[in-house]
């Protein structure tokens, strides 16, 4: 198993040490030679921010490889969503058999819980983001 996880991308543009990548990612059936015919499949765009002090190096519009440790990947979905879900469930089971509430209060404490978890995500976003480095490589 790669110790990488890689997606390919163009440069939009470059600051300092910041190099600003355009990643087009796919929905599963993106590789599907029917897709345009279907219209299912989706893409969506997005901007990654790489930090590298050979930022210099790299020009718009260049194709680029942008890789991210396997361990920061698994480190964002345990926060994104197995947080959530530890929070949602240890909330409504309180709710129920703690608080006596009903069960559509206590539904709704639950997301009430998961939307503070959230919260408090992006209150230490910045120092969520300085755990999860990106690489950059020129693709030739």
């Amino acid at each position: 198993m790669a110790d990488l996880i890689e997606h390919s991308g163009v440069v939009e543009r470059t600051e300092r040490d910041m190099v600003y990548v355009r990643i087009t990612s796919r929905s599963a059936c993106g590789t599907c030679k029917a897709r345009e015919a279907c219209g299912l499949a989706e893409a969506q765009d997005k901007i990654v921010v790489v930090t590298t002090p050979e930022a210099g190096q790299y020009a718009a519009g260049g194709a680029v490889m942008v890789g991210v440790r396997r361990s920061a990947g698994i480190r964002a979905v345990v926060l994104a969503y197995v947080g959530a879900l530890v929070v949602l469930l240890a909330v409504l089971v309180g709710a129920i058999v703690l608080a006596g509430l009903s069960e559509g209060l206590s539904a709704l404490a639950a997301i009430a819980g998961v939307g503070v978890y959230y919260f408090v995500l992006w209150l230490f976003r910045r120092k969520i983001e300085h755990t999860i480095q990106f690489t950059i490589t020129k693709n030739y």
